[in-house]
């Protein structure tokens, strides 16, 4: 196998030095980079041009889908993994969209990174049969908004300041980590109580921690 060059992006050190000796263990001609944050990981992607990147989905200040987003914008077919320790069921579907070419939940990453990566280097798409389905269920029912969960219907922004709204955080702690100016961020969470039929940041809790988003 040639040289493979993977960028691993997380904030924890212990997950990227684990990560990193899986790979290790898997006997490739593998090279593993290192990015703590999106910024950082933006970085290493226009100076080392990696095979593969491997983003954790949250992360402090800009999370895994705003760095996916311009990943693509500078390398349209660099294959990117999303990796969270949130159900794939309720997320694997959302970053799939935003253009991953994949979805580790890093419950089971042991088993599945290797797959994965092997995957998305040959061009394809890794997603495990829970996945598909979610895939192959959401396609049918595109359109009939009685069985469709009400938080599928929020912007990926939407989304992001919804769980941020869900696990507590006030409207000025979320506009400082996001880089948002408090007003905005007030008008977005209207938007989401709207979208969503819910009142308070209390129902948003509720609802999260009813659909295992949180």
């Amino acid at each position: 196998m040639k040289r493979i060059s993977i960028l691993i992006v997380d904030d924890h050190a212990i997950v990227r030095k684990g990560m990193k000796d899986l790979l290790l263990e898997q006997q490739w001609n593998v090279f593993v980079e290192e990015a703590g944050d999106a910024e950082s990981a933006i970085k290493k992607v226009i100076l080392k041009r990696p095979d593969v990147v491997i983003c954790d989905l949250n992360m402090p200040g800009r999370n895994g889908l705003d760095a996916l987003k311009q990943i693509k914008q500078i390398s349209a077919d660099l294959p990117v993994l999303i990796m969270s320790m949130y159900p794939e069921d309720q997320y694997a579907l959302r970053v799939l969209k935003a253009g991953a070419a994949g979805y580790l939940s890093k419950e089971s990453i042991h088993e599945e990174l290797a797959p994965a990566i092997l995957a998305v280097l040959s061009g394809k798409k890794f997603a495990t049969p829970a996945v598909t389905a979610k895939i192959l269920d959401a396609f049918h029912t595109e359109g009939c908004t009685s069985s469709y969960f009400s938080h599928e219907s929020l912007s990926d922004r939407e989304f992001q300041i919804f769980t941020l709204l869900a696990t507590g955080k006030s409207v000025s702690e979320i506009a400082n980590q996001i880089s948002l100016s408090s007003s905005t961020v007030s008008t977005y969470r209207s938007r989401i109580l709207q979208k969503m039929n819910l009142r308070s940041n209390s129902d948003l809790t509720r609802y999260a921690i009813e659909k295992n988003l949180i």
